[in-house]
């Protein structure tokens, strides 16, 4: 079930065309929080494009949740971004 996930967040992300890409499942990380009792998974993303170039902090992880949000709440609980222009 979570490699289909990750699988799913990794498609709607090459959109950005990164050029480097990493998705950690960190969902073992939270077993007992609210947010993963009905199995909703948690990642840890590291993304670099030159699609942020100039862009703040706020508007890349924008740019990120634009493509996936409608996998929040579930199956997607949490998404914690590590977004930056070039690796």
């Amino acid at each position: 079930m979570t490699a289909d996930r990750k699988q799913l967040l990794t498609e709607r992300l090459q959109a950005l065309q990164p050029t480097h890409f990493e998705l950690v499942d960190e969902s073992h990380l939270h077993v007992g929080h609210a947010g993963s009792k009905d199995g909703a998974s948690h990642f840890r993303l590291y993304i670099w494009t030159p699609q942020f170039t100039g862009l703040s902090t706020l508007a890349r992880h924008r740019l990120v949740y634009d493509r996936v949000h409608d996998l929040m709440p579930y199956p997607i609980h949490a998404l914690a971004i590590v977004a930056k222009e070039n690796f």
